[in-house]
């Protein structure tokens, strides 16, 4: 079962903190900067018109998409997020003959897509705590419908580079669509960004899901969108249902997009913000895994006690034992003000811990 990043009202009931307004959450990978200045402006001209349905078609976003990215216009496809277009996938090539391929620390909802469809998931071991792409093309059988990248990759916040993407789609044969999963990609610079998207324009077989989640601070509203060849567009259209993504969303995507200002403050606030948190986790020994991306994984020993202990000191981050990783937490990187809560919360903790030692 998915996991969510537990809200801060809910935490605030469990332990009976009364106001939640001092807890911060740092474990949902939120854009610690909120929306895009110009998404909450376009979502305040649009708050008048909710009462009208919205364009089902998506027509005015997919013409912005396809002016920022270079792709035709029917090669997007615009989702409920990227879990909607995710399951529309199972949807579209998964059944109990089937089997999806995945790398072990992978984002979870591959896996419970794939028991929807009662499909086999073949599991590959990591490498360093990165997608082995090789070994993950090794793993293909002749019942492998889909195969799920997911760069940087969530929960460990690692990624495979361009080159190592040339090579592992030189071996995916031809009846295997891969799904590059980039719900994170645009928090690196665009030269650090490796060109799936080439592999669209050249009609291979894949999906690229991105979001407006992570990126421009909208994960309130879900939306997210696909890049494929037309053929897979269309497939995802025969099972979509009508007015899939609202009004608002499609305004608050439209304007984020020109946002580049805020995109440029996002990158500026990660990078500052991982620095700083991973000198905090050297200070007091503990190990973490170098990300590129706005969360960290760090070894705290038991994870689900640490997690439980910072809730208390209301402070929310992310254990991930569902992952298999039962030693780390996934931390978010927030506002200078929020790491600096989590680092003061997490020293306390980990003292304690040694005292009981």
């Amino acid at each position: 079962m998915y996991q969510p990043g537990k809200p801060i009202e809910e935490v605030a009931r469990e332990l009976g903190l009364g106001d939640p307004e001092g807890i911060i959450k740092l474990a949902s990978n939120e854009n610690a900067l909120g929306p895009s200045p110009r998404a909450i402006e376009a979502m305040q001209r649009q708050a008048a018109q909710m009462h009208i349905y919205p364009d089902g078609d998506n027509f005015h976003l997919r013409q912005a998409l396809e002016k920022k990215l270079g792709v035709r216009n029917d090669q997007l496809f615009i989702g409920h997020g990227s879990n909607e277009i995710i399951q529309l996938l199972g949807h579209v090539f998964l059944d109990q003959s089937a089997n999806i391929v995945v790398s072990d620390h992978a984002f979870i909802v591959y896996r419970l897509v794939a028991a929807l469809y009662e499909s086999k998931v073949i599991s590959v071991p990591t490498k360093d705590f990165r997608h082995d792409l090789s070994a993950m093309a090794k793993a293909i059988t002749p019942e492998t419908r889909l195969v799920f990248v997911s760069n940087p990759n969530n929960p460990t916040g690692t990624m495979v580079d361009g080159a190592e993407i040339d090579a592992f789609m030189n071996d995916v044969p031809a009846h295997v669509a891969v799904v590059f999963d980039e719900a994170y990609i645009e928090l690196l610079p665009v030269k650090r960004q490796p060109d799936t998207l080439r592999y669209v324009r050249e009609d291979r077989n894949v999906f690229v899901l991105r979001t407006f989640s992570k990126t421009y601070g909208l994960a309130g509203l879900r939306i997210g969108y696909a890049l494929a060849p037309r053929e897979g567009i269309n497939l995802l259209h025969r099972v979509r249902q009508p007015f899939n993504v609202n009004a608002m969303a499609q305004a608050a995507a439209m304007a984020a997009l020109k946002d580049d200002a805020f995109v440029d403050q996002t990158r500026d606030t990660i990078a500052q913000g991982l620095q700083t948190v991973c000198e905090a986790f050297r200070r007091l020994g503990l190990s973490y895994i170098p990300s590129v991306t706005n969360f960290v994984l760090v070894k705290v020993g038991r994870g689900r006690e640490v997690f439980e202990e910072l809730q208390k000191r209301r402070v929310i981050v992310r254990p991930v034992d569902v992952y298999q990783l039962p030693e780390y937490v996934r931390v978010t990187i927030g506002t200078a003000e929020e790491n600096a809560r989590l680092i003061e919360a997490l020293t306390e903790v980990m003292a304690g811990r040694e005292c009981r030692v």
